[in-house]
């Protein structure tokens, strides 16, 4: 699979989150967010998602700051580490998380249209065995 390919998938995927966006008036950064936390037990500061989803700081600090004031997040200080700040999806959230998991089904539906129980199964290993070693390879260049 070549970048061009990859960069096609990530915009039908954009693409049938665009509803989503509209429909809540939430920027795609917001929805990453909400969808961020909805999937990610554990992993719930901003630093996370600005890691796992290689977006700019400030981008999602603005997102989160909105996503706040519309009372769809929360914030919660760490108690032992109170620099850490945690988010939590509000009841609010819940049609919009709803919405999410259902554009994740008909996205996965459309991409593997036509392929077999067991074709699904490798494509599944075979991309986590691409993102383990893209991971490897992101952290060596960092040591360097």
């Amino acid at each position: 699979m070549n970048i061009s390919e990859i960069r096609t998938i990530m915009k039908l995927y954009d693409r049938m989150l665009e509803e989503i966006c509209h429909n809540y008036a939430l920027s795609k950064t917001e929805i990453t967010i909400i969808n961020f936390l909805q999937h990610n037990s554990g992993k719930d500061t901003a630093a996370d998602i600005v890691e796992l989803h290689m977006l700019a700081k400030s981008q999602v600090s603005s997102a989160v700051e909105s996503l706040i004031q519309k009372d769809l997040l929360a914030r919660k200080q760490d108690q032992i580490d109170r620099r850490r700040i945690h988010l939590t999806l509000q009841p609010k959230t819940q049609p919009i998380t709803e919405a999410i998991t259902e554009v994740r089904k008909q996205f996965h539906a459309v991409i593997l249209d036509g392929f077999t129980e067991r074709e699904i199964k490798l494509c599944e290993e075979f991309s986590q065995r691409i993102s383990q070693n893209a991971k490897t390879a992101l952290r060596r260049r960092e040591q360097v």
